[in-house]
């Protein structure tokens, strides 16, 4: 998991990718800011589930 104070890391696979993008996208659901992590305006989870997020995003790495 990130941390403060930790330093970046080179994402070395694609488990690594995939538990990072777990994270940045549970996050507003695991601080109560919505209920499902596809409400969060800001965030990519919906490019990931195959919906239309406010940008584009590249989902096929």
């Amino acid at each position: 998991m990130w941390q403060e104070g930790s330093h970046p890391e080179q994402i070395q696979g694609e488990a690594m990718m995939l538990q990072k993008l777990e994270y940045m996208h549970n996050n507003p659901l695991e601080r109560g800011y919505v209920d499902d992590a596809l409400h969060w305006r800001h965030s990519s989870a919906r490019n990931y589930a195959g919906q239309r997020g406010l940008i584009d995003v590249v989902t096929d790495w």
